[in-house]
């Protein structure tokens, strides 16, 4: 049907999409022609702790390869295993849900600039990675290349304002609820993006992936310090290697070293395994 930065999605033709999710990983707007092993599957089977988790309705039916129904070979099977989810279809909401509960990233670089994050006025001398009270901040979805933050005025003029104000709602509230649940487990959740569809019944679901390392920032509550960039469960390591190996950012990027690969793949799986209490399948 259609191919991601980071997944393949399958029509099944029976109201259910099948969600691939590729140990591909992109960083500055690029595709890297180095995968990192099992990104996917942790991708899949944290996406699943959280659905499992959830009061909110979602798209998530299975991540049990056999549910799909597909005549697989074996070495097919063995590649799929464990990063497949079985999914309802939805007509997905064209904007990125965006709730930001610490000031950093994108939303830290247009403080400094302007004092207002995605047009919302922000009070007077706050510092990098500093707590806030959680905000909204939708962007454009991008296929290739980056999302765009915009103003939550624009979300509603092209969505209308009640869908806006319930996306806000439910994003919010998914937000707080994980973030309650990663304190317990000795992390913060910075910030993080939600998607929405509306389903065949026309009810609103949260729909791709939830609460990864991909789709939301992980800090570890010790040694947190405002003040300055904080360590994260993510591709860090891509990011800063890449940062420093001369790269243009503007031409197809370069292999990554086996150290990075190793090291970013034990930072997925230590976030997995610190939300969910539980040792990964695949070590």
């Amino acid at each position: 049907m259609r191919r991601g930065k980071v997944r393949d999605v399958y029509d099944l033709g029976d109201g259910r999409l099948l969600l691939v999710a590729t140990d591909r990983i992109s960083a500055f707007d690029w595709v890297l022609p180095t995968p990192i092993p099992d990104k996917g599957r942790v991708l899949t089977q944290l996406s699943k702790f959280w659905f499992e988790r959830m009061t909110t309705p979602h798209h998530l039916i299975s991540t049990e390869l056999e549910d799909a129904g597909l005549d697989l070979t074996d070495v097919e099977t063995h590649e799929l295993h464990g990063r497949v989810m079985i999914a309802r279809k939805a007509e997905v909401v064209p904007f990125e849900c965006v709730v930001r509960g610490y000031l950093a990233g994108s939303a830290w670089k247009e403080y400094r600039k302007t004092g207002y994050v995605c047009g919302i006025e922000m009070d007077a001398g706050l510092v990098e990675s500093c707590r806030i009270d959680p905000i909204f901040t939708p962007a454009t979805k991008a296929e290739s290349g980056h999302d765009e933050n915009i103003a939550f005025w624009q979300m509603a003029a092209s969505i209308g304002s009640d869908l806006a104000i319930w996306l806000l709602a439910g994003s919010v509230k998914l937000y707080l609820e994980a973030a309650a649940h990663a304190e317990s487990r000795g992390l913060i959740l910075a910030d993080t993006k939600f998607e929405w569809g509306r389903a065949d019944d026309g009810s609103m679901i949260v729909v791709d992936e939830v609460l990864t390392p991909d789709s939301a920032r992980w800090w570890p509550r010790d040694g947190y310090h405002p003040g300055r960039p904080q360590p994260s469960f993510d591709k860090q390591f891509v990011r800063d290697w890449l940062e420093a190996s001369g790269w243009d950012k503007a031409s197809p990027p370069p292999a990554l070293p086996a150290e990075v690969v190793t090291r970013t793949r034990a930072k997925y799986i230590e976030a997995y395994e610190r939300l969910t209490d539980a040792t990964f399948a695949w070590k």
